[in-house]
C-alpha cells in the first residue's frame, strides 16, 4: 500500500469554534463519552462482584487478580497498536468497533458459565477469564480512539474545559457503578452487571455513527508497521506477564529472569528498529519532548497507587465488614461522586494555573487520601472511610485530567491517536504492576503477621492449613465454622497487609507530585493535518 499521507483541508470559519474534526464537539464528547462509560462502569462494578464470583465459581485469589490483570494485559499490550491504527484507518471507525466488540464481549462473560457446559475442558472462570481478554482487546481499540476524537474536535482552547467534562461524565458513571452493581449483584446475579453494558453500547454505537463525523484530512491508507507491532506488543506481554507471575513463581527464578530477558530484547530491537522504518508504529521523535516522557511515567506511577490499593477495597467492606455488596457499593460512592464535582474544576484550574501546580497539589491530596486509607479501623464508620474516597477523588481528577492534557496535548494531532495509546498503556501497566506488587506486599505481610494473631493456637496448625488460612486472609474471609480467635486473626492480618498497601501508595503519590515540576501544558494548536481513514 502506499505510504500514509495527511494533507489537511482548508479551514473554515467555523472550525474556530468547532475544532478540526468537523460536527458539533459537545455532541462528539457526548457520543465518545457513553462508549467509554462501559469500560468505568465495568470498572467499578467487576470489584463489587468480585467476592461473590469468587464464591459463586470457586475461583482462587490468583483467578480474581487474572480477572483483572488478564484485562490489563490485553489492554497494555494493544493499546498503543490500536492508537496507530485509529490514526491510520480513521479513529471513529476504530472507535465503533471497540463499542461493539466490548458490549458483545460483555454479554460472553454474563454467560461464562452456560460457555463452560458446552465447551470441553473450560471452567466457567477459565471461560470468563479469556472472555476479559478479549474485552480487554476491545477496550483498547476504543479507549485512543476516544481520545483522539476529542482532540480532533475542540479547539486548543477548550481542549481543557472539554476535559473537565468529560472527566465529570466519567465520574458520574463511576458513581452509578457500585450502586447499580451493588443491586444487581444482591438482587439479581453477577453476571447482570457485565449484560448491563449490551444497551449502554447499543446507545453509543447509534450515536456514534449520526453524531461524530470522521478528521477532515484526505488520507491514502498507510502501511501498518507489522514488524513493531510484533515487536512492541511482545515486549509489553514479556513485561505485564512477569509482573503478574513473579510473586506466584519468584522474582529470582529462571522464569522470570527469561521472561525479563525477553522484554529487554525484545523492547531494545523494538526502539531500533523504530529509528530506522519509515512510517513507525512509535515514532521516537514523539518522546523528545520532556512532558510528553515524563507524563507517560506519572500515568504508570498514579495508576501503581490506585488500582494497586483499591483492589482490596472490595474484600475489605465484604470480607472484614460484612457488608452486603449494595453497602459496598454506596460506601465507595463519596469517590466516584466526589468525581463529578472536581472533574470540571480540575479541567478549570489546570486552564488557569497550568498543568504543574494543579497537578502537585492534587497528587499531594491523593497521598493524604491513601495515608487515612492506611489508618482505617477494622468497623470503619461511612464517615470514616467516606472522608479519604472524597480526597480521592479531588486529588485524582486534576491528575487524570491533566495528563491528557500533557501528553495527547504535547504530541502532533497526526500522532493523537499512538498518544492516547501510550497514556492508556501507561495506565494499564502501571495498574498491573500496582496490583502484582501491591498484592505481594500484602501477601507477605499477612504471612508474616498471621501466626502471631493466632497465638499459642498456631503451634497447633499444621502448615498446609496454615497455607489456607493464608490464602483466606488475602481474600478478608474467614472460613466459616472456625473459632473466633482464629476468624479475628484472618481479618486483623489482612488489616494489616492492606495499610502497608496503601502506605507503599501513599508514598508512590508523594514521589510523583515531585515529576509533575518538569512538565508544560500541550500546545493549544488548531488546523493541524490528522489521519483520517
Amino acid at each position: 500500500m502506499a505510504n500514509a499521507k495527511a494533507v489537511a483541508e482548508p479551514s473554515s470559519p467555523s472550525l474556530g469554534k468547532t475544532g478540526t474534526g468537523g460536527g458539533n464537539p459537545w455532541l462528539v464528547l457526548l457520543a465518545v463519552s457513553l462508549g467509554v462509560i462501559m469500560v468505568m462502569l465495568d470498572g467499578t462494578v467487576v470489584g463489587i462482584a468480585n467476592p461473590v464470583i469468587q464464591v459463586e465459581l470457586k475461583a482462587s485469589l490468583s483467578d480474581l487478580q487474572w480477572v483483572t490483570s488478564g484485562y490489563l494485559l490485553a489492554l497494555a499490550v494493544f493499546l498503543i497498536t490500536a492508537g496507530k491504527l485509529g490514526d491510520l484507518f480513521g479513529h471513529k471507525r476504530v472507535f465503533l468497533i471497540g463499542v461493539t466488540g466490548f458490549a458483545l464481549s460483555s454479554v460472553g462473560i454474563g454467560l461464562s458459565q452456560e460457555l463452560a457446559d458446552v465447551i470441553p475442558g473450560v471452567s466457567p472462570v477459565g471461560a470468563l477469564i479469556g472472555l476479559r481478554v478479549l474485552q480487554g482487546l476491545f477496550g483498547a481499540l476504543l479507549q485512543p480512539a476516544a481520545l483522539a476524537l476529542l482532540r480532533g474536535a475542540f479547539p486548543g482552547e477548550k481542549l481543557n474545559q472539554a476535559m473537565g467534562a468529560w472527566g465529570a461524565i466519567i465520574g458520574l458513571s463511576s458513581a452509578a457503578g457500585p450502586i447499580v452493581g451493588g443491586v444487581l449483584v444482591e438482587k439479581v446475579s453477577w453476571e447482570t452487571v457485565f449484560f448491563i453494558n449490551a444497551p449502554v453500547g447499543i446507545v453509543a454505537l447509534i450515536m456514534g455513527i449520526f453524531l461524530i463525523k470522521e478528521n477532515r484530512v484526505v488520507q491514502t491508507f498507510g502501511r501498518i508497521d507489522w514488524l513493531g507491532v510484533l515487536l512492541l506488543s511482545g515486549a509489553m506481554f514479556s513485561l505485564v506477564w512477569t509482573i503478574i507471575k513473579a510473586p506466584e513463581w519468584g522474582w529470582g527464578d529462571a522464569t522470570t529472569l527469561t521472561f525479563i530477558g525477553a522484554f529487554v530484547v525484545l523492547i531494545a530491537l523494538f526502539i531500533v528498529w523504530q529509528s530506522k522504518a519509515k512510517q513507525p508504529l512509535v515514532p521516537l521523535s514523539l518522546f523528545k519532548n520532556v512532558s510528553i516522557s515524563i507524563g507517560t511515567l506519572l500515568m504508570m506511577m498514579v495508576a501503581f497507587a490506585m488500582f494497586g490499593a483499591m483492589f482490596f477495597l472490595g474484600f475489605f467492606f465484604q470480607g472484614v465488614h460484612g457488608l452486603s455488596p449494595l453497602e459496598a457499593g454506596l460506601r465507595m460512592l463519596p469517590m466516584s461522586a466526589g468525581m463529578i464535582v472536581a472533574s470540571p474544576l480540575a479541567g478549570m484550574a489546570i486552564g488557569k494555573l497550568g498543568p504543574k501546580i494543579t497537578m502537585a497539589a492534587g497528587l499531594l491530596i491523593t497521598a493524604c487520601s491513601m495515608f487515612l486509607m492506611s489508618r482505617l479501623s477494622i468497623d470503619a464508620s461511612f464517615i470514616e472511610s467516606g472522608l479519604p474516597f472524597v480526597l480521592l477523588a479531588f486529588g485524582l481528577s486534576p491528575v487524570f485530567v491533566g495528563a491528557t492534557e500533557i501528553i495527547v496535548g504535547n504530541a502532533p494531532v497526526e500522532l493523537s491517536g499512538v498518544a492516547g495509546g501510550v497514556q492508556q498503556s501507561a495506565m494499564q501497566v502501571g495498574g498491573a504492576l500496582g496490583t502484582a506488587i501491591l498484592g505481594a506486599v500484602m501477601a507477605g505481610e499477612i504471612a508474616d503477621k498471621l501466626p502471631g494473631y493466632l497465638g499459642p493456637a498456631a503451634q497447633g496448625v499444621p502448615p498446609e492449613q496454615l497455607t489456607l488460612l493464608e490464602k483466606a486472609a488475602a481474600f478478608g474471609m474467614a472460613p466459616p465454622g472456625l473459632p473466633e480467635v482464629v476468624t479475628n486473626a484472618v481479618h486483623n492480618s489482612f488489616m494489616d497487609g492492606m495499610h502497608l498497601a496503601f502506605l507503599v501508595s501513599t508514598g508512590v503519590a508523594v514521589l510523583t507530585a515531585l515529576l509533575t515540576m518538569f512538565v508544560k501544558a500541550g500546545r493549544k494548536s488548531e488546523g493541524a493535518p490528522v489521519h483520517v481513514g
